[in-house]
């Protein structure tokens, strides 16, 4: 059997498809936004390394038959790309290789794209995502526990009035893979998911979800600041900062809390979900701080309204989880949660002696360029890709800790 010499054109067709078939969390997030900086590629000019996506302005219900016009407001969530990729250095000698034995190179190579591919996303849905499930510390053990777990998330999400439509992900890690793995064993469950997941060791997709495992699921850990007593200074606050007594311990950012006697909403419909509103801190805060940077931004009542009142002067923060303890932020989403955007990158100009194949399918996009170094007989291959993710609507997302 004659060798196959590996060609930039093979190598980008084989990263794309490894790349497609290991990534788990980014290939479930909206790709919607990627035209907006491809769009005008073709007329000579791109946008820039970042666009703002407007999420689109809400209004509430008139009564009766006078006209109350509204104010249009729209926010915008910035998404920045960044590039990135991984290198490979062989001899002339080793280019020339079957096809199959360089593959094996590829997904090595590859593998450490996809990770970081995905780390970032899921380190972006840790610190943007303020629901959150589970218990601190403590995978589920009994088959109640995991059916609890899973039932309360997708509860969250229905609260959050994410839709029902397909189109819900579960990314998690191994351990919650293992721990529901067991803890669903014993269920009359579909033959064909019950054999599935016994012979591929992955729980498998349920519960209106996706499901996908990911070692790459973001950890948290907590700042110092002692539970239960941390206070709001101030009455009548409204705003994404909030005002404390001094904080008597860091805060980090991606902590979730809830303070007393505030309860989120229903972004459609305002009624009260009979929940704590949970909160994110996107900002780390030092000890003896007095403030608070958080979302959802606390508002008690027209369209953006996000909790049934704003807090009490003295009300009662309380963080999830100890101070200085570290949990798993598996993640339930939906697919507007978060966004993805992979872009095709510029190529070297004619006359350099790189060599370039660039290849975009449903969305993911590799680009392989090659150059020879003769001093030492050297191909040098790099892949690069160009990147960004956003949280435009974190609210359609849970984290599922342990």
């Amino acid at each position: 059997m004659s060798n196959i010499l590996v060609t930039n054109n093979i190598v980008a067709k084989e990263a794309l498809a490894i790349l497609q078939n290991m990534i788990g969390f980014s290939k479930n997030v909206n790709r919607d936004f990627e035209s907006e900086f491809t769009g005008n590629q073709g007329r000579g000019y791109s946008p820039g390394q970042t666009i703002n996506i407007k999420r689109p302005p809400r209004y509430t219900y008139r009564a009766g038959r006078v006209s109350a016009p509204q104010a249009t407001v729209e926010s915008s969530i910035p998404i920045t790309l960044s590039q990135g990729g991984t290198d490979l250095n062989f001899t002339s000698f080793e280019k020339t290789v079957s096809l199959s034995q360089f593959e094996r190179k590829m997904q090595a190579a590859v593998a450490t794209v996809v990770n970081e591919i995905d780390r970032q996303g899921l380190d972006m849905a840790r610190r943007t995502t303020a629901n959150a499930v589970g218990t601190v510390g403590a995978l589920p053990s009994t088959q109640a526990a995991a059916y609890s777990l899973l039932t309360t998330a997708n509860q969250k999400l229905d609260e959050m009035a994410a839709p029902r439509d397909g189109q819900r992900s579960l990314i998690l890690n191994p351990a919650m893979n293992a721990s529901l793995l067991q803890g669903f064993g014993g269920l009359f469950n579909p033959g064909a998911p019950v054999s599935k997941g016994y012979t591929s060791g992955m729980f498998q997709s349920a519960f209106g979800l996706d499901v996908n495992m990911d070692q790459n699921v973001s950890r948290h850990l907590n700042g110092t600041a002692v539970q239960g007593t941390n206070t709001i200074n101030g009455a009548g606050q409204s705003g994404a900062t909030i005002t404390t007594a001094a904080l008597n311990g860091t805060v980090t950012v991606g902590s979730v809390f809830t303070i007393a006697g505030v309860n989120a909403v229903n972004p459609q419909s305002r009624q009260d979900t009979g929940s704590l509103q949970q909160f994110v801190v996107v900002a780390s805060a030092a000890a003896a701080t007095t403030s608070l940077q958080i979302f959802p931004a606390i508002v008690a009542s027209g369209a953006f309204q996000t909790v049934t009142a704003s807090p009490a002067n003295g009300a009662a923060i309380t963080f999830l989880g100890a101070g200085g303890a570290a949990y798993d932020a598996n993640v339930m989403y939906h697919r507007d949660a978060f966004t993805l955007a992979m872009v095709p990158m510029s190529v070297p100009d004619t006359g350099t002696g790189a060599k370039v194949t660039q290849m975009s399918d449903d969305g993911f996009t590799v680009k392989v360029t090659s150059f020879y170094d003769g001093v030492n007989d050297n191909n040098i291959m790099r892949l690069d890709v160009l990147f960004g993710f956003a949280a435009p609507y974190p609210e359609l997302a849970v984290k599922v800790v342990a």
